[in-house]
């Protein structure tokens, strides 16, 4: 029965958003705007290829997101400057703090008060289709072709990434911010990291099973190795347990298609999708991290601690073992060392914490307001390319990057160790604006220079490497009806599930009610769930 009322509100919603865009198109019943044709004047205006892209200068605002790290006027960068120079075109960065950027994101383009782009703002993949459909975001494709031979590469290169961005009409309409696939410790983001130094003071190697991760653990809440006669040492901390479970999944042979799918893998037995958080095996999973929980192994904090607070925590010299991207970047603590994939009680070995490589699908975003998409295309082109990247995320040789002896880049001395006691971020705030994340571009390890470039993760990445998951999937994009049940029932499901999962880890509902809540959450809706999943994931793979 829920499946049948379901399926009829959505139709009727389904109706109610074909009548509004037919309105939206002037009655013509047309699901979308055609490709943008400026008038002549304005393509001519644009060259093909080399600088300047336009041979007058034009002016483009764009909607844009910020990190607290940047600075306040991304005009007077660096980067941003010159790069006005190179190409004849002048943008103004109307910028939106990340925390508030979902907010008024949505309340730009409900009342139709957009600029001429969305720039590093985060558009989800439902708006993606949504406006998409509506005409308000450009349709790219045939852009793609014609103005950004560099990103024109990347999707012949990266099949995935073509899979990611293409919505159920068939159209893509963003530039996203792509990981390089071959760049292991940028997907990996945030290893579980362990103290050397405690590990050879109680005489243990690196913990290479689930086993002797808990026997490491242990040994840390039993020892005061920080010598101070206090039992002050924290075995394991972090922000949220959720991160833990998605490091130590793998061991059980778990989320086998990376972290863009948290709920649904492949059955290595039958090779179709599976719906893993509630699989036999994987209550084997919940029940470890419930035993670390319960010998005190975790920190009591790890479901209300804020970042700020578990830094503050790390700098004290007291984690045995956390999850971010480095605890020398983070917590100014050097004599970590990152795990590899460990090995589980049934013999699995899968390093499953990746990232999806297009981490931030709608990135970059041209909307029917811009009367020169032809040259934004070929404005954030350049940035996928070695050159505009290098540019983008090291600056200009000789001012703020130079070359090692070895070919290496890397930041001048006034950047990595500022005279005026700068840190690092605040001295390359005046040069760039990559800081923070989100933006629309291409990360590769010889230009990035950021916590996942540094030796520690990249020996993680090397010892993941054996074990890494077979194939990384983006995320899927759904229809606009699909959107509506996992907005809803989906969204239920997986609520509930992390709500479950904290509970039976804390001890609030024991083991024993597993089977009883593995039947409620099968009651919600998980075979509908699987059925939208499977439809989205057979879209997934025509597009490649």
């Amino acid at each position: 029965m829920r499946k049948k009322r379901w399926t009829a509100a959505a139709l009727a919603l389904a109706l109610a958003v074909g009548l509004l865009s037919a309105c939206s198109n002037g009655g013509s019943g047309e699901e979308g705007k055609a490709d943008p044709k400026p008038g002549k004047e304005a393509g001519a205006n644009v060259n093909a290829t080399g600088m300047p892209i336009v041979k007058e200068p034009i002016s483009l605002t764009f909607f844009t997101g910020k990190a607290p790290t940047n600075g306040n006027k991304f005009e007077e960068t660096l980067v941003w400057k010159e790069y006005a120079k190179m190409t004849n075109i002048n943008v103004t960065f109307q910028l939106v703090p990340f925390e508030n950027l979902t907010e008024k994101r949505n309340l730009a383009l409900a009342g139709g008060d957009y600029p001429d782009a969305f720039y590093s703002a985060r558009v989800p993949a439902s708006d993606l289709m949504k406006y998409g459909a509506q005409g308000t975001f450009v349709k790219l494709n045939d852009l793609i072709d014609q103005y950004a031979p560099n990103f024109k590469k990347l999707l012949e290169t990266y099949p995935d990434l073509k899979r990611g961005l293409t919505m159920p009409d068939g159209n893509i309409y963003s530039f996203p911010s792509l990981y390089s696939p071959d760049f292991l410790p940028m997907l990996i983001g945030t290893p579980l990291w362990v103290k050397q130094e405690w590990l050879d003071k109680l005489n243990m190697k690196e913990p290479e099973t689930t086993e002797e991760f808990y026997q490491y653990l242990k040994k840390v809440k039993e020892t005061d190795l920080n010598s101070n006669g206090k039992a002050d040492e924290i075995p394991y901390a972090g922000e949220g347990i959720n991160p833990l479970i998605e490091q130590l999944r793998g061991a059980w042979g778990f989320g086998d298609r990376g972290l863009g799918h948290k709920f649904v893998d492949v059955d290595p037995a039958t090779g179709k999708l599976r719906f893993f958080r509630i699989d036999p095996k994987y209550k084997e999973v919940i029940d470890y991290v419930r035993r670390l929980y319960a010998e005190g192994l975790i920190d009591p904090e790890i479901f209300t601690i804020k970042t700020a607070a578990l830094y503050a925590k790390g700098q004290e010299g007291v984690l045995g073992a956390t999850i971010n991207p480095n605890p020398k970047t983070q917590m100014n603590q050097d004599g970590y060392t990152g795990l590899g994939a460990l090995k589980g009680p049934h013999g699995d070995q899968m390093y499953s914490h990746i990232k999806v490589p297009a981490v931030w699908p709608g990135a970059f975003v041209i909307t029917d307001k811009n009367k020169h998409p032809e040259a934004t295309v070929r404005w954030i082109d350049h940035f996928y390319g070695d050159e505009g990247a290098t540019f983008y995320f090291m600056g200009i040789e000789g001012q703020t990057y130079r070359k090692a002896a070895d070919g290496k880049l890397e930041y001048v001395e006034e950047i990595t160790n500022n005279p005026d006691g700068l840190t690092m971020d605040q001295a390359l705030a005046k040069y760039i604006t990559w800081l923070g994340g989100s933006y629309p571009g291409y990360v590769q390890e010889k230009y990035f220079k950021g916590s996942e470039s540094l030796p520690e993760s990249i020996a993680v990445g090397k010892k993941a490497e054996p074990h890494r998951i077979p194939e990384i999937w983006n995320a899927f994009n759904y229809t606009e009806e699909e959107t509506d049940f996992r907005s809803t029932v989906g969204s239920d499901i997986e609520t509930y599930i992390g709500e479950m999962e904290a509970k039976f880890i804390t001890g609030a509902v024991p083991m024993s009610e597993w089977d009883k809540y593995v039947d409620t959450v099968r009651k919600m809706g998980v075979d509908e769930y699987m059925e939208i999943y499977n439809q989205a994931y057979e879209r997934y793979k025509n597009n490649g």
